[in-house]
């Protein structure tokens, strides 16, 4: 695009309502934030186990801090992996039943890491259609041969697996919907992988924490084996920062000598490894933050089972609202806006066109009051 084209792209973009924009949080992460010098209760965050400023995970990043500084300095590969690197990465793969993990300073580096570094030109990868866009590009920059199923279609999927003539062949899904809060079929899935050969890559962003006692998806499916690689961020659930891969430790040290993404970028401050370290003791040892969640996600679908507009069947803290029109859903987030709650709408290209949507996200620091202020106001704005 050239730049005298951009104003009028960017008034498309307005006349099309589908124009972004950021707001100022002005407040820690937490489910009562101000925005821009208004006070809202946010349901738009995915810090699902409310731990994004918990007491424990900013005392062990300040003792951090103290000993091992700020920046990380230079590449894991040169100078940059730090003891408390390691700590965590052992600790990771402990709690997800893995052999080794690998940090990465977000999930988006660590889907590229993980597809570009395994499949190239003549293999081919496999992708559900709803995966996330971090997956869809690491699949393009591999350069295999990128083919998308329809969602959680396994009889589309098992037939490109068997008509590929690639030697080298990877599945890669989400195993929670991010806009739509549904699962992937993950044991069905896994056999299709040993059946044919194929690398079963999992990004559990939105499962790891929530799912499986907190230790994510691929342990609530009691999934193992050499040709599954986990993935999951730190940012959500665990509140930190980052992303880490859990696989054996053949394919993790294959990840330190070829993976871009992990060699060519300087370490992520040894500082977050130690809140990592403070939070997988929380989610391991403060079972009633889910259990709070599965009890917000069940009064919330009682409340909204007769709402105007279809509410998407997940079991998980994002439970969608479809509206359909952009404008539409602009208006009824300006609606709840009004109220005093934060719930901004999703619309394309993130989602279909056509399925323009409030996504509401739950987190275990909600309170049931605040959660039933919210129900009350979304019935009120979804009236005809």
């Amino acid at each position: 695009m050239r730049a005298q084209d951009i104003p009028g792209a960017l008034l498309d973009l307005q006349q099309q309502h589908q124009f972004r924009q950021r707001y100022i949080l002005e407040t820690p992460q937490s489910c009562q934030v101000v925005i821009e010098g208004k006070s809202y209760v946010a349901f738009a965050s995915n810090d699902y186990l409310g731990l994004a400023n918990h007491p424990a995970l900013i005392e062990a990043t300040q003792q951090a801090l103290g000993r091992w500084g700020v920046g990380g300095g230079a590449s894991h590969l040169v100078a940059g992996h730090f003891a408390v690197h390691e700590e965590a990465e052992h600790a990771l793969a402990a709690f997800c039943g893995s052999e080794a993990a690998l940090l990465f300073s977000s999930g988006y580096a660590a889907n590229q890491a993980v597809i570009t570094s395994l499949v190239g030109r003549g293999d081919a990868v496999f992708a559900d259609k709803l995966n996330h866009a971090s997956l869809n590009d690491a699949c393009q920059l591999s350069r295999a041969s990128f083919r998308r199923f329809r969602h959680n279609d396994l009889t589309q999927l098992e037939h490109l697996l068997a008509t590929t003539p690639a030697r080298t062949r990877l599945i890669a899904v989400d195993a929670v919907y991010s806009m739509d809060g549904d699962e992937a079929p993950l044991k069905k899935l896994q056999q299709l992988a040993d059946k044919y050969d194929a690398w079963l890559y999992i990004d559990d962003a939105h499962g790891f924490g929530v799912l499986g006692e907190g230790c994510g998806s691929a342990v609530e499916n009691g999934l193992h084996g050499e040709r599954l690689i986990y993935m999951a961020t730190l940012g959500k659930a665990a509140g930190v920062a980052g992303a880490f891969v859990a696989a054996s430790q053949q394919l993790v040290q294959w990840l330190v000598n070829k993976a871009r993404t992990y060699i060519f970028t300087t370490a992520q401050p040894p500082a977050l490894a130690a809140a990592v370290l403070a939070s997988l003791q929380l989610i391991a040892g403060e079972p009633w933050r889910r259990q709070r969640l599965q009890q917000h996600v069940r009064c919330l679908r009682e409340r909204l089972a007769d709402v105007n507009f279809q509410l998407m069947p997940s079991r998980t803290p994002i439970q969608p609202i479809i509206i359909g029109r952009n404008e539409q859903a602009m208006l009824l987030a300006a609606r709840l806006k009004e109220c005093g709650y934060w719930v901004p709408a999703i619309r394309p290209p993130t989602v279909p066109e056509g399925t323009a949507r409030l996504r509401l996200t739950l987190t275990a620091a909600h309170t049931q009051d605040q959660l039933e202020g919210l129900l009350d106001s979304v019935v009120a704005a979804t009236q005809p």
